[in-house]
């Protein structure tokens, strides 16, 4: 079986645009999703969920995701509305690198988020504007877990990075996580190492 190379990352989507790879097109759903798909009801869960690219509007929304999202050691430092004139600050000042991803239901507060970082690369000849993106910050709040929601926030944050030039885009992922991520394309690679402080 041939490996894709891991300095691109390839999404496969199925034909009705839900975000789940496509897996075998079926005659009885009349779309490229598979019956397993189509039997759990996937699409009518989607269907209610709104994505959208955030912006200023969203700060306060994203610092209560972000705060919901932290460890009760790090809650226990910072207010919330202390947090959220910070974290307003913060991405005013780094807006065109940090992109986030929202998640809406039926009603105009946020329930997910995904964040890609775009960081530029150094240039080589015939390549001046290289760059490269991670996703970070992935959340949605329990409650409406189970939907696809994740998953649908990550490939528009994976969607846009690709679409702005990144060459190829990278997560740090809980074990929990992993097998979602690969069902989006992604892949471990072992030339990409870390260090830790």
């Amino acid at each position: 079986m041939r490996r894709r190379s891991p300095s691109r990352v390839k999404y496969r989507w199925i034909a009705c645009g839900t975000p789940y790879p496509p897996i075998r097109r079926s005659a009885r759903s009349g779309c490229a999703c598979s019956r397993r798909t189509a039997r759990t009801g996937f699409h009518e869960r989607l269907q209610a969920v709104r994505i959208s690219q955030a912006d200023a509007d969203d700060v306060a929304g994203l610092a209560r995701l972000l705060w919901l999202n932290s460890s009760d050691e790090e809650l226990e430092r910072r207010a919330v509305d202390a947090f959220t004139n910070e974290f307003e600050q913060w991405w005013a000042a780094r807006d065109d690198a940090h992109v986030a991803y929202v998640a809406r239901l039926d009603q105009p507060e946020l329930v997910g988020m995904a964040w890609v970082a775009l960081v530029p690369r150094v240039p080589r000849p015939g390549a001046t504007s290289r760059m490269s993106a991670d996703i970070q910050s992935v959340f949605v709040l329990p409650a409406a877990r189970g939907r696809g929601i994740g998953s649908a926030l990550v490939k528009a944050a994976s969607e846009h990075a690709i679409a702005v030039g990144a060459l190829h885009v990278t997560v740090h992922s809980g074990s929990k996580a992993v097998p979602v991520y690969e069902r989006l394309g992604f892949e471990s690679s072992p030339q990409l190492l870390q260090r830790h402080r």
